[in-house]
């Protein structure tokens, strides 16, 4: 069942993620300084950004069902506190770096250490139905 939780939570994280920055298409496209079209559509646009996400998001999920596992984290109340701890205070803070290092606009921190953080709650609260 384990296998499942996992690859379950990797879907749910990776459609939250799509549905989060179709809400901040705007905002993200402005703050990452993407090039887009004229109908602010990505310049040079390819799939290797979602076939990175997809493999990203089950890792993240299979390390939580391990950590949450070890942990004894077996409601969905805890999964989704941990998830929201991972997000806020594992993945967040190393966007945040990462854009800082890069000069990038705090506004791109916020929206992505968003997703972050809400999909990882998302995806803990997932990990603990199965």
């Amino acid at each position: 069942m384990g296998f499942l939780a996992v690859i379950v939570a990797a879907i749910v994280g990776f459609a939250f993620g799509a549905a989060w920055y179709m809400a901040l298409q705007k905002q993200w496209v402005a703050a990452s300084g993407i090039a887009v079209d004229e109908k602010d559509q990505p310049i040079n646009a390819s799939a290797t950004p979602f076939v990175m996400a997809g493999i990203a998001m089950l890792l993240v999920a299979g390390m939580m069902r391990h950590v949450f596992v070890l942990s004894g984290i077996d409601t969905p109340m805890e999964g989704l506190v941990s998830g929201l701890g991972v997000g806020l205070f594992f993945i967040s803070p190393w966007i945040m770096i990462n854009n800082a290092y890069g000069q990038r606009p705090f506004a791109l921190t916020v929206i992505d250490g968003g997703y972050a953080t809400f999909g990882c709650a998302i995806m803990g609260l997932v990990l603990t139905l199965f």
